[in-house]
């Protein structure tokens, strides 16, 4: 079974931007879906995007479509979500995921989860 492992949060400004990573531990993300959930404080977790390993189909929610980008690097088996124009209600624990079949936006859908990484914005 595949272990995501996140990485890349960090403290940044306003209108700045990260770069997170997701990469596999145990095995290749080959068969997976590979998500983003976030979890701000005293919120529910909510998906922000997510890619088909195999075909690279991606899906990004209209909350942030046009400021984040997901995307894959098959020799380093990692997924990055590339956050740009940071806002501060981008603050919040983001978190990788996995799952075998297609892209479903529900965290209960997916098994396989990392210990996420804080994003903070500062306004």
């Amino acid at each position: 079974q595949v272990q995501p492992v996140e990485s890349g949060g960090g403290l940044v400004q306003a209108g700045g931007s990260l770069r997170l990573s997701c990469t596999a531990s145990g095995r290749t993300f080959d068969g997976y879906t590979i998500g983003w959930f976030r979890q701000a404080p005293g919120k529910e977790r909510e998906f922000v995007a997510a890619l088909v390993w195999a075909g690279g189909i991606s899906y990004v929610t209209d909350s942030v479509k046009g400021r984040f980008t997901i995307s894959r690097d098959n020799a380093k088996n990692t997924v990055y979500l590339q956050m740009n124009s940071l806002k501060s209600e981008d603050t919040a624990v983001y978190y990788c995921a996995a799952r075998t079949g297609t892209i479903l936006t529900r965290d209960r859908h997916y098994n396989y989860w990392g210990q996420g990484t804080q994003v903070t914005v500062s306004s």
